[in-house]
């Protein structure tokens, strides 16, 4: 079922789905881009559709919304330890369809890969309602067509900035709101078809390529910043960390904080050994991850295409053209008969 709203009406709306939920989409945030007096387009919660940015790619993913870069996993003292209280509301989260994939990637690491379910991620995740923005036209940098993420089915309403109206596509008319405010329409959802960056992974990827040529120029290249992980909507390493207070030191807080493949001392291990303490074999490592890896285990790739890796770096090192290059580095390790 399809709705037409102006702003007004659909402000009413969200004014009675914020008496339940936490409702986030991107916004603009003043004064928080690279340079002090540079803007930066992130996720925060909205009160009205005039705050949500449309025509621009968020900076960052919303990943930090349902997966925190900081989150307490329990409090403890000397004899006894209590978890936090999660947030009583659901949360509804404004997403593109590359990033409503790369929560399906995230489940799957997160809930799907073992015997348990993560539990700190399941509590949000079952509280997570997705609003899809449609795309009318690809951003920069953004490949989402080659990786199949371009469009989605899994959402209860889209919405589309259209001349004076917004067009929503209803499939799941919370609390009926939509028929109380919105005017009958049709509305289809429209989806990006085509990207300007094409990106093509051979089918057949062979682990072998580990150890092409291509990941050396990436020592250099490299500063070893984490930009690439943390803007990234489907990346969850992390580490624990324990807090404890100053004034009792007998009490405290175990946190899990995101943290970054890249970066130096990642996979430090007692001893000082180091599993890649170069450069270029952090990048060949989260490259096979994303795409040779994950698809091993699940079927599809784990990268959704949405280029923010790209926008963000600051040494201009590009994740889709890594990608084009693995197949000349199939020829080149490829086995001598």
């Amino acid at each position: 079922m399809g709705y037409k709203l102006s702003s007004e009406p659909l402000n009413k709306l969200l004014s009675q789905l914020r008496q339940h939920y936490k409702i986030y989409a991107p916004v603009l945030l003043k004064n928080k881009g690279r340079f002090s007096d540079t803007d930066l387009v992130g996720y925060g919660e909205i009160t009205c559709i005039e705050e949500v940015v449309f025509n621009q790619k968020s900076y960052f993913s919303p990943k930090e919304i349902y997966y925190p870069i900081t989150q307490t996993l329990f409090y403890f003292t000397e004899d006894e330890y209590r978890e936090p209280k999660e947030p009583e509301k659901d949360t509804i989260i404004f997403l593109r369809s590359c990033d409503i994939h790369a929560i399906s990637r995230l489940d799957q690491i997160l809930l799907d890969n073992g015997p348990y379910s993560d539990y700190y991620y399941e509590q949000r995740r079952k509280k997570l309602k997705f609003v899809l923005m449609d795309c009318i036209q690809s951003f920069a940098n953004c490949f989402c067509a080659s990786m199949g993420t371009n469009s989605t089915e899994n959402y209860i309403f889209s919405i589309r900035p259209e001349q004076e109206h917004f067009l929503c596509h209803v499939k799941e008319d919370l609390e009926g709101l939509f028929a109380t405010w919105g005017i009958p329409s049709e509305v289809t959802p429209q989806f990006v078809t085509e990207n300007a960056i094409t990106v093509s992974i051979p089918e057949n990827l062979d682990p072998l390529v580990s150890g092409s040529s291509i990941w050396q120029e990436y020592n250099n290249r490299c500063i070893a910043c984490g930009r690439c992980n943390t803007s990234c909507p489907t990346c969850s390493c992390f580490t624990m960390q324990d807090i404890f207070y100053k004034d009792n030191p007998k009490c405290g807080e175990r946190r899990r904080v995101w943290a970054s493949c890249q970066i130096d001392g990642f996979t430090d291990m007692a001893g000082g050994h180091s599993f890649r303490p170069e450069k270029g074999q952090r990048m060949r490592f989260k490259v096979l991850h994303k795409v040779y890896d994950f698809k091993k285990r699940f079927g599809k790739h784990m990268c959704v295409g949405c280029g923010r890796c790209d926008d963000v770096c600051p040494e201009y090192i590009s994740f889709s053209i890594c990608l084009n290059k693995l197949t000349n580095a199939m020829q080149e390790v490829k086995p001598h008969v």
